[in-house]
């Protein structure tokens, strides 16, 4: 990367409400190839609508998201602000493939089905193509024998990993993941976390939404923590997590860090 290549996602000053709660008071996050940019913070500090907003799932009131270089149109202001150009967020979400919390896998398919079903439907791939390399990120994600099996035969953790095999088959330029490991029970948890580490470890550009501190901590190259709406405190993790330097990020941390 030189420094003339543009950041993958770049948000200045954003702004988001719902009517009179203001979630987001001017936010400013950069995320650069092949960087992990973690999210932490209490419930409620605005962490999974700034995921939101970034993969414009939420329309935001004030600021700029730039994709790659290109920013985003809007027309109208404040409450009315909407984007302007819906080729351009089409092309955008393409490229910024989401991971949820609840896996959001359709029940009727199967996982191989799942995986496959946006890169045919959205991108209008080649079938053959996209079954090979469906088949090659469900082998990546460790699942590769759950192919023909539904969502409902699966685990929790093995949801969240054909979850994360169908974002990757899109072969975005970022992956957003909003609370991936949540929903599941510590064992579950940690073979996420393990796709998610050598995710990070191909230098997959990546925003991770997380309450797992040691998570955040072991994959990132840079942390946010946020408080009601606003970014209290960032840096490299190591830093961080060993030297806080403000009461809130000192308090989150001892609430949420192990023994």
């Amino acid at each position: 990367m030189t420094e003339q290549t543009p950041p993958v996602i770049a948000i200045r000053d954003l702004h988001k409400s719902y009517g009179t709660l203001e979630v987001l008071k001017g936010v400013d996050i950069t995320a650069h190839a092949g960087h992990v940019v973690s999210l932490i913070g209490s419930s409620g500090s605005g962490k999974s609508t700034l995921l939101r907003c970034a993969n414009l799932l939420e329309d935001s009131q004030q600021g700029d998201i730039v994709f790659n270089g290109e920013p985003v149109l809007w027309k109208g202001s404040g409450a009315r602000r909407k984007p302007a150009d819906h080729k351009q967020i089409i092309r955008i979400r393409t490229n910024l493939s989401m991971v949820f919390q609840q896996f959001n896998l359709w029940a009727h398919m199967t996982i191989l089905q799942n995986v496959m079903e946006a890169p045919l439907t959205v991108l209008k791939r080649d079938r053959a193509q996209v079954e090979d390399a469906a088949r090659g990120y469900l082998d990546k994600v460790g699942i590769a024998d759950k192919a023909d099996a539904y969502p409902a035969q699966l685990s929790g953790g093995q949801q969240q990993r054909a979850a994360i095999a169908r974002a990757l088959c899109m072969e975005p330029r970022a992956l957003l993941f909003d609370e991936p490991t949540s929903a599941l029970d510590p064992e579950l948890e940690q073979e996420v976390v393990k796709v998610i580490k050598a995710l990070a470890e191909e230098g997959r550009t990546m925003i991770i939404v997380t309450h797992d501190m040691r998570m955040a901590h072991d994959v990132s190259d840079h942390v946010v923590f946020l408080h009601q709406g606003r970014i209290e405190e960032q840096g490299a993790p190591a830093e961080l997590f060993s030297n806080p330097q403000t009461d809130r990020l000192r308090g989150f941390l001892s609430a949420t860090m192990p023994a």
